[in-house]
């Protein structure tokens, strides 16, 4: 376990960062991910499908993956001694309730979900998304690393 036993969540856009050494913030995940989050990590469904299928796309650039070689990326994650896999198992509006009043529209619904999954499980969501801070607000800032 890392030193203050806190379990990340990581979004898509820092999985890709961490994956992808072409990236934009490539530097930043890893020096993070090295330093305090490589024990206790992990990524989810809504992750894991989003990674394959931004990473898989033609549009993503230079690497050109298949979808079987970000498939095996993952696996490739998951053999990592620190990673966790966080398995989806409440409704949307049930794991969302606590912030849905600052739910303001469509582009928030899987940020909203990842935040509610780290809430649920004390746990704290790594994103480079800074508009993650008001979803969160004062109340659950502490699920909430923002990286970058």
């Amino acid at each position: 376990m890392n030193s203050t036993n806190t379990r990340y969540l990581l979004d898509l856009n820092a999985l890709i960062f961490l994956a992808d050494p072409d990236s934009a913030h490539y530097t930043d995940m890893h020096r993070w991910f090295d330093a305090s989050g490589k024990d206790d990590w992990g990524v989810c469904p809504l992750t894991e499908a989003g990674f394959v299928r931004v990473t898989a796309s033609p549009a993503f650039g230079g690497a050109n993956r298949t979808v079987a070689q970000a498939s095996a990326i993952l696996a490739a994650f998951a053999a990592h001694p620190g990673y966790r896999y966080w398995p989806i198992t409440e409704p949307w509006s049930v794991v969302t309730a606590p912030f849905a009043a600052r739910i303001l529209g469509h582009q928030q619904v899987t940020d909203a979900y990842l935040l509610g999954l780290a809430v649920k499980h004390d746990s704290v969501l790594v994103t480079f998304d800074k508009g993650l801070r008001y979803l969160a607000g004062s109340q659950f800032a502490r699920h909430l690393l923002v990286l970058g």
